[in-house]
């Protein structure tokens, strides 16, 4: 099985796949989400500088076909996009015993990649054993959430010392102001479970805060719980349990991620993701807004309002997953990196479902999953920390460097600037 044809997010390895560069392979790396389009038309990124030099007129007239002739300029470019990949002639080039050698290192390499294969099948079948396992503390965690259930006072006290070896003097002090205000608050024993628990660890989670809205928000207020399911063919599913709402019928909101069938260098490969439709009640349809617009009329020029309805951003989305495009629809390469890039979003949020949020939902309902948790963007910063009064103090003294250029006189033997009038 040829692993560079596999492209697509690797399941297990986080880390981007590291291909040695030779003459036959630059370049290999694919997109990745896998696809089975290519972008019909490919663009040179690298600047080019042109020189027109004497008696080359013929180079300008043939620039000019070019570019009065898009669909030439096409063609030209989707047979060189085709030269990608293929081999140089490096490997033909060596002597055939050295030939002789690398094809018994690649059947070697084959052995190896059939023992990865069996390595991920075998680590799957461990996780769907471990699910099990994990499945009656999801669902007493479940009970718990939604007042089904007390905890016992044995198991409030263990849950009370699982973060103390990691507390010092300082956080000591804290629990103890804390506990001490607690005699002043009234003991509200009407409370059933722990309110809007989902709401407020999807919120502390940085990737899937920024998709919920405010009005998203009254709805994931009657979340109950999230699970996860393995499927027979290679792949996860994910619930959202909602209780009566005043936005959708739906009690179950659920979305599927496939998994090709077979793992590629050890690890299961995306294929893609199939939601789930929403049934919403007459006018709460969150992934849709009504816009206002003004038309003009041609011949009496008088204006009418229109109404439009047009895409929404909000939580909800997450359900209707962006799809390949059919074989007869072609993309050009902005479009194509635009899939792309909404494709591997949307897997990568499934996968911090699977993998994070609801396997450690309390971590992150308590915030302490943010503590281990390296989310993109906290590099970004700098470690120094800086007063905005410093910031102020800098533009200030530009602001008078500025003044002071102005106002500066011509030194003796110097003309003043000439006042030029267009």
């Amino acid at each position: 099985m040829d692993q560079q044809q596999a492209s697509g997010v690797e399941i297990k390895n986080k880390l981007e796949p590291f291909t040695a560069p030779t003459p036959q392979n630059t370049p290999i790396n694919p997109a990745p989400i896998t696809s089975n389009y290519r972008p019909t038309i490919t663009t040179i990124s690298e600047d080019m500088e042109t020189i027109t030099t004497p008696g080359a007129s013929g180079q300008s007239a043939l620039s000019g076909a070019f570019t009065g002739n898009p669909a030439l300029l096409s063609m030209l470019q989707g047979k060189l996009g085709n030269l990608v990949g293929r081999p140089s002639g490096y490997i033909e080039s060596l002597p055939s015993s050295v030939r002789r050698r690398v094809n018994g290192l690649k059947y070697l390499q084959s052995q190896h990649a059939e023992l990865e294969n069996k390595f991920q099948e075998e680590v799957l079948a461990l996780e769907k054993k471990f699910l099990e396992l994990y499945r009656p503390l999801y669902e007493k965690r479940a009970q718990v959430i939604n007042g089904q259930y007390e905890p016992t006072a044995e198991e409030v006290a263990l849950g009370e010392k699982v973060d103390e070896e990691d507390e010092d003097e300082e956080e000591d002090e804290e629990k103890k102001t804390s506990e001490e205000k607690k005699e002043d608050i009234e003991d509200d024993s009407d409370v059933k479970g722990i309110p809007e628990f989902w709401l407020t660890l999807l919120k502390n989670h940085p990737r899937v805060a920024d998709t919920i809205t405010e009005t998203d928000e009254h709805v994931l207020k009657h979340l109950v719980d999230v699970r996860m399911s393995y499927m027979e063919k290679p792949g996860f599913k994910l619930e959202f349990e909602f209780a009566e709402n005043d936005y959708f019928t739906d009690k179950v909101l659920s979305k599927i991620y496939y998994y090709q069938d077979h793992a590629y260098g050890g690890d299961f490969v995306y294929d893609h993701a199939e939601g789930c439709e929403i049934h919403w009640k007459q006018g709460k349809n969150l992934s849709v807004k009504v816009e206002t617009k003004k038309q003009r009329h041609k011949g009496t020029n008088k204006t009418r309002v229109v109404k439009l309805t047009v895409p929404a951003e909000t939580f909800f989305s997450f359900f209707s997953p962006p799809a390949f495009p059919n074989d007869d629809d072609e993309l050009n390469e902005e479009e194509a990196e635009g899939l792309d890039a909404k494709l591997e979003s949307d897997y990568e949020t499934g996968e911090e479902f699977k993998d994070k949020i609801i396997p450690h939902a309390v971590d992150y309902f308590t915030g302490k999953a943010l503590e281990y948790e390296d989310f993109e963007g906290d590099d970004d910063f700098e470690e120094d920390f800086y007063d905005e009064n410093d910031n102020e103090d800098e533009d200030d003294e530009e602001e008078d460097d500025d003044d002071e250029d102005d106002n500066a006189q011509p030194t003796k033997g110097e003309n003043a600037p000439e006042c030029k009038q267009s």
